[in-house]
């Protein structure tokens, strides 16, 4: 029994992780708290839909056409919109990103309306056996392709120049300008790639769980305790505060009833900011 509440706390806490590494990357880069980032990936979720009814393309292959849809929007977003506001206070960011996600969240009504859909994929109800517990395919692939699509983010921020430049524009701008980066097209890119996660986690969102246009609101404040248990400044923040926060949930919802689900994530938020300002991986200031 132990076992399989631990599995399935890690399973879902995999991909609260890659929801929260987009916030996270565009929060320790452009210092913008994107609350709506759930819109991100509300629109991953249904362009995966799209993709599977009007297409019959598998949710695990269109994640790819997913996140390039999504980066190429969140691209434009940042250039035409947020980058007016790059350096404003944090309240003018978050009033823009409000105003993006109701923008958002309203054209999703009008193209999908507001009845709930779901991508059923024919190998939906298959189910393995590991140590005792019964896992749905599904979600372990849904688990390890989130894994995945984190360890590629990880190499492109470490061991590419792409990498190195947003670094170093998130440390100094000056000193990033001298040594020749374009910190606007950084900027823009940066966001792109915060985007096309989101997507990515909407897309193994959607294989798992009902979709709906007025799901981000939920799934952005997932995100953002997410961020802040890890600590918000290391890539691998995300990865142990989405773990440890699937972990948990799933422990206290066996205990408590799922009803408590949410409770339980704030709980947990403000304990971390009283004991653990900065997460659990963050640093100092």
């Amino acid at each position: 029994m132990l076992t399989q509440i631990l599995i399935n706390g890690i399973l879902k806490g995999g991909l609260y992780a890659l929801m929260a590494m987009g916030m996270s990357l565009i929060w320790g880069v452009m210092n913008i708290i994107n609350i709506a980032h759930g819109s991100f990936i509300m629109l991953g979720a249904y362009t995966t839909y799209w993709f599977f009814t009007l297409y019959g393309i598998d949710p695990f292959v269109s994640i790819l056409l997913s996140m390039v849809l999504i980066f190429f929007l969140g691209f434009f977003i940042q250039k035409f919109i947020i980058n007016f506001v790059i350096g404003a206070s944090l309240f003018i960011t978050l009033l823009l990103a409000f105003g993006i996600e109701i923008l958002i969240n309203n054209l999703a009504l009008l193209f999908w309306t507001a009845d709930v859909k779901s991508v059923q994929v024919s190998y939906g109800g298959a189910n393995i056996e590991i140590l005792g517990a019964v896992i749905p395919t599904v979600r372990l692939f849904a688990f390890l392709l989130a894994i995945a699509v984190s360890i590629i983010l990880f190499i492109i921020m470490n061991k590419t120049w792409l990498g190195r430049a947003i670094r170093s524009t998130a440390q100094d701008l000056d000193a990033a300008r001298l040594n020749g980066v374009n910190v606007g097209k950084i900027y823009s890119i940066t966001f792109g790639i915060g985007t096309a996660v989101a997507a990515a986690a909407g897309t193994l969102w959607a294989v798992i769980f009902p979709i709906s246009p007025t799901m981000g609101g939920h799934l952005t404040l997932k995100s953002f305790v997410v961020t802040i248990i890890g600590g918000l400044g290391t890539m691998m923040g995300p990865l142990v505060g989405g773990l440890s926060l699937g972990i948990v949930e799933s422990l206290g919802t066996n205990w408590f009833g799922s009803t408590f689900e949410n409770l339980i994530s704030f709980t947990i938020l403000v304990l971390v900011l009283i004991f653990k300002p900065n997460g659990i991986l963050g640093k100092k200031e």
